[in-house]
């Protein structure tokens, strides 16, 4: 069994080399006979050092320039030989347990992918009421978040993968492909919830709360117009970091 780690990277110098050092860790604590991996950073078009930092931490680097999550993550699974896919946002850290329980799920047969809660940490109020909100809808509704998704890759092939007419909750779009591909093959999509994923608070500290709430309502209210064209979505694509 072979796990392909697929990360994108938009102008991450700062904190790519942790990403992929909890990638590390959290991998080698689970190695065992029989499971190979391979870690690739997809350079979304950066101006920084991101692809240069990655790839002598031992990456393979792949270049798209084209400034979209979900054509970054498509880029990666391109060239992915792994039978499973997981997606992690460069500014998110993995853990040795979290690792373990993928490997346990993928390894009972009985599930096409999964998501994760999420915690955290220096978070401002109004990032824990958002976070909360969010881990009752993802577990909920089985909707991973786009900081981690895991899945089958003959499955994300089989679907088309993340759909490029989103700029943004394009990793739902996906766990409903993934969950309705699953039922059909008599399995299962979850969201693990033992061992959070750590992400960062980042955007809740460079946004005010006026920002963010501007945001989430334009794309409660105009989904689709805001969804497709990432001028409206400052808070994923300014490039503030």
């Amino acid at each position: 069994m072979r796990l392909s780690i697929i990360i994108p990277a938009f102008n991450e110098s700062r904190l790519i080399l942790h990403c992929l050092d909890s990638v590390s860790k959290s991998l080698t604590a689970n190695q065992r006979a029989g499971f190979g991996f391979e870690v690739i950073v997809v350079d979304n078009n950066s101006t920084d050092n991101t692809a240069e930092l990655a790839g002598k931490a031992g990456a393979r680097v792949v270049f798209e320039p084209i400034n979209q999550i979900g054509r970054a993550r498509n880029a990666g699974a391109a060239v992915a030989k792994g039978d499973w896919f997981l997606f992690v946002d460069a500014d998110s850290l993995l853990n040795p347990d979290m690792i373990a329980d993928i490997l346990k799920l993928m390894d009972s047969g009985k599930f096409v992918g999964c998501g994760s809660v999420m915690h955290m940490p220096g978070s401002p109020w109004l990032g824990t009421l958002i976070l909360k909100i969010w881990t009752v809808i993802s577990v909920t509704f089985a909707w991973a978040s786009g900081a981690l998704i895991v899945c089958r890759a003959d499955a994300f092939r089989d679907v088309g993968g993340f759909n490029l007419d989103l700029y943004a909750a394009d990793e739902i779009d996906l766990s409903r492909l993934l969950k309705k591909w699953g039922r059909k093959h008599g399995l299962k999509f979850t969201i693990l919830k033992r061992s959070p994923l750590i992400t960062s608070a980042r955007k809740l500290k460079l946004y005010t709360a006026r920002e963010m709430v501007n945001q989430f309502l334009q794309v409660l209210f105009h989904p689709r117009k805001s969804l497709q064209n990432k001028k409206k979505l400052p808070v994923w694509y300014d490039g503030r970091r």
